[in-house]
């Protein structure tokens, strides 16, 4: 992880600076494609590249299991995750739809689940594959001691970090964060209290869809364990480990790593910030190296944005995790990127340099 970290270098501001000056003259009023034209000019800053192309997408699905949903803080049993993994091997969720329309793959990380798959994956074929990365079978619950070992929270960052450099070795050229885990949301409220300041009740929402009387057991179960287990909001692996969760720390390492190799990663929704936050606590020029796919329907997550300072691209009303919400916007990522690529300048198409009207 500290090698990782080391690695990671400013985003090359010249370059964003000579693609602003490519956009200005291409076939429109300056600036009249709005976020269209941030989003190239951010890919061309991330990648060193001049005229980067659209490549290869990939979007890791991580999964994992939380001993904290022993308190009724879902309105799901924590079976559900191991159900819904089987459900995106078999390419049928959300998230496999979403990546079929965008052209991304979809991998899934079973970094922490409380199921042996190993033994159902011989000879077995799949519409995706499934990586078996295990550091824990679900992690302890957080109202009762801390949810991990430091040692397992910086596996579950490690694991994230190995997959980054080895699909970018493979040649992706942009990353996707998505996430399974029944009660998920839980030590993503908790990680967003400690390392925001904010009061609990202002980050906490209803994830899968809780009524009044369990989203405020939800609200006490996490005021308890930040009270009990005391996290230091200035070590972000204390965080991690003590209130956190192992899919949560996958895409902390997923997004470092992702930096350090110059590769544009799309975050998700409210849990897959949850792990940009450690990240960004971490190192903060890991801030620009991320996209922002959306804004959930989770009132922690804009709070969360706001202290990484990344503005969503979308807002849909979505809430679903899985890396749906990333799926969709590296679409608009790449469609300005293409707008950056294939659109005639001034010059090339014979309009004179003060451009329409």
């Amino acid at each position: 992880m500290r090698r990782t970290l080391e690695m990671i270098r400013p985003v090359q501001a010249e370059l964003a600076e000579e693609a602003q000056r490519r956009l200005d003259n291409l076939t429109k009023p300056p600036g009249s494609l709005g976020r269209l034209e941030e989003f190239a000019r951010k890919i061309v800053a991330i990648t060193g590249t001049a005229m980067p192309a659209p490549g290869r997408k990939v979007i890791f699905t991580f999964a994992g299991d939380h001993g904290v949903a022993d308190e009724g803080v879902s309105a799901y049993p924590r079976e559900v995750t191991r159900q819904m993994v089987f459900n995106f091997l078999g390419g049928g969720a959300g998230i496999n739809v979403l990546a079929r329309h965008a052209g991304a793959e979809v991998v899934v990380i079973d970094i922490g689940v409380d199921f042996d798959f190993e033994p159902l994956m011989v000879g077995a074929r799949h519409a995706v594959p499934l990586r078996i990365k295990k550091v824990v079978r679900g992690t302890k619950n957080m109202r009762r001691g801390p949810a991990m070992s430091r040692k397992e929270a910086e596996q579950c960052v490690e694991t994230g970090i190995g997959l980054a450099h080895e699909y970018a070795a493979k040649g992706f050229t942009m990353f996707g964060t998505g996430e399974m885990g029944i009660a998920n949301t839980t030590p993503s409220s908790a990680i967003a209290a400690v390392l925001t300041g904010r009061d609990v009740p202002d980050l906490t929402g209803r994830g899968t869809g809780i009524n009044d009387d369990k989203l405020q057991n939800k609200i006490r179960v996490i005021e308890e364990a930040i009270a009990l287990n005391q996290p230091d909001p200035n070590d972000p692996i204390d965080v991690l480990s003590k209130v956190g969760g192992a899919e949560i720390g996958g895409i902390a390492g997923l997004i470092i790593g992702a930096a350090a190799n110059r590769i544009p990663v799309v975050v998700d929704g409210f849990i897959s910030t949850a792990g940009a936050l450690i990240a960004h606590s971490l190192e903060p020029m890991t801030k620009d190296y991320m996209f922002a796919a959306h804004r959930s329907v989770e009132i922690g997550h804009k709070v969360m944005l706001e202290k990484i300072g990344l503005i969503p691209i979308l807002d849909l009303g979505m809430r679903l995790g899985e890396g749906t919400g990333a799926a969709l916007a590296m679409q608009v990522i790449e469609a300005g990127l293409k707008i950056y690529r294939e659109m005639a300048t001034f010059g090339e198409a014979g309009i004179s340099a003060g451009g329409p009207e």
